[in-house]
């Protein structure tokens, strides 16, 4: 007879990435699955019943600390948001790592390249005029760079990027989505004094940050599990902020008069 758990059970063909900074290959593995799980439960069944010395980075295991980001069927995904039930039965689930990257071992990679870019970004300059806890904001201007202080740091747009997936020697001069949509949240924050200070965001978003490099394809926002929209609200304004800056005479008039007066 039949229980309620076997009914909702099945064995699903896994096809996983096995290696480290040598090479490796994909490896065969068929492994029970039951109804509500994540790939990241069927990866961890794996360690248990048949590959005990797998190597996949996690840790919250609710879609917020974006440490298990991989690639499932070759599309950037977080192992732990990503549900069984969005695959066939029949389906041959294929779990590699994160392309972008170099493999460390297995499904981990090494994405110090990211912490690198992040460290390239000038941090948020305080007015010199206002004291900690003198800082006063509309929420309209709140609510603006709100939503991409909502990112988990998984990396997936970075990934998924081809600027930096397919084309190695741009890693150098390119930040990627993440790290431009840093760029452009500061430059709208209204507190920010960087241009006080002697720093042009636009200007470095451009010439050293690689903004011209993004052709905004919106890959990155397709990706992005917080459902942000990277390309819409961050890359294009910081184009369009960039182009008038260094294009628009108007604007360069108005910079040229500014900076007699001061």
């Amino acid at each position: 007879m039949t229980t309620a758990a076997e009914a909702t059970s099945y064995e699903a063909h896994f096809r996983v990435w096995r290696g480290d900074t040598d090479g490796g290959a994909l490896e065969d593995f068929t492994v029970e699955v039951h109804e509500g799980e994540v790939v990241l439960d069927v990866i961890h069944r794996l360690q248990a019943t048949q590959a005990p010395d797998l190597a996949v980075r996690w840790n919250c295991k609710a879609g917020k600390c974006g440490s298990c980001s991989a690639e499932v069927n070759g599309r950037p995904r977080l192992l732990c948001m990503t549900r069984m039930s969005v695959f066939d039965h029949a389906e041959i689930v294929t779990v590699t790592p994160l392309r972008a990257f170099p493999v460390v071992r297995d499904l981990v990679t090494d994405v110090g390249f990211n912490y690198e870019k992040a460290r390239e970004v000038p941090a948020f300059v305080p007015p010199q005029d206002l004291g900690p806890g003198e800082y006063r904001m509309q929420q309209e201007d709140v609510g603006r760079s709100q939503e991409f202080r909502k990112c988990i740091e998984c990396f997936l747009c970075q990934d998924t990027c081809h600027v930096v997936r397919d084309h190695e020697e741009n890693k150098p001069a390119f930040a990627g989505p993440r790290f431009l949509m840093r760029v452009a949240e500061l430059d709208m924050h209204p507190l920010d004094a960087a241009d006080e200070d002697g720093l042009d965001r636009k200007r470095t978003a451009q010439e050293e940050h690689g903004l011209g490099y993004c052709n905004i394809t919106k890959c990155c926002t397709e990706v992005c599990p917080e459902g942000i929209k990277i390309t819409d609200n961050a890359l294009i304004p910081l184009k369009e902020r960039a182009a008038d800056r260094k294009y628009d005479p108007l604007v360069w008039l108005g910079n040229k008069i500014r900076r007699r007066s001061s």
